[in-house]
């Protein structure tokens, strides 16, 4: 039996690790479309917190990872930056739901909320990932949660985008949150 293709959105705001967390996990060498910041964006881009990001994706990140013999994922990621958020409706185009990646330092944490509203106006099912990949979080889960306005039916996890049994653990869960809200044949969806 073919496994059943399912595609997944990696999103979060600017700098919080989608990239990373793709190329972690993906079985495939992944498919990335970043380029160096220039002068140009300094304006533009927060680097705070992020001072020594060098580069940016201004496109997509694609990557693959097998699930079981049943599911195999593919895995969109997003750029982080306001001025590329056209090309969010595309890539979100058919997905099962979406990663949303926090950083959860004080300086960034509200780089996110922009990626969470967009899949809470679009209902789009997804669960919030907040990486600890600096290794500290000055929050207690309940603060996080607060402070994105997550309703209690938001899976919440911590993951760290480098590691690979961490990242799966997290699509893994948002899978199952996904599926769990998809309407069963003959009942009318939820809202």
């Amino acid at each position: 039996m073919e496994p059943q293709s399912v595609k997944i959105v990696v999103a979060g705001g600017f700098g919080t690790g989608k990239t990373t967390l793709v190329g972690s996990v993906s079985e495939i060498p992944p498919l990335t479309t970043e380029e160096l910041l220039t002068e140009a964006s300094k304006p533009v881009d927060d680097l705070a917190g992020v001072e020594s990001k060098t580069n940016t994706t201004v496109a997509l990140d694609f990557g693959r990872r097998t699930i079981n013999e049943e599911v195999v994922l593919y895995l969109f990621g997003t750029p982080g930056q306001d001025r590329f958020w056209f090309m969010w409706d595309e890539l979100a185009l058919g997905a099962l739901g979406a990663l949303v990646l926090v950083d959860p330092r004080p300086a960034r944490l509200n780089s996110s909320f922009a990626a969470i509203d967009y899949f809470e106006a679009r209902r789009i099912p997804y669960v919030v990932g907040v990486n600890m990949f600096h290794g500290v979080c000055a929050y207690e889960d309940h603060e996080i949660r607060s402070a994105l306005k997550l309703g209690t039916e938001v899976p919440f996890v911590r993951l760290d985008a480098r590691d690979r049994e961490s990242v799966r653990r997290a699509l893994i869960r948002l899978t199952e949150h996904a599926l769990a809200r998809l309407p069963v044949v003959g009942e009318p969806a939820a809202r």
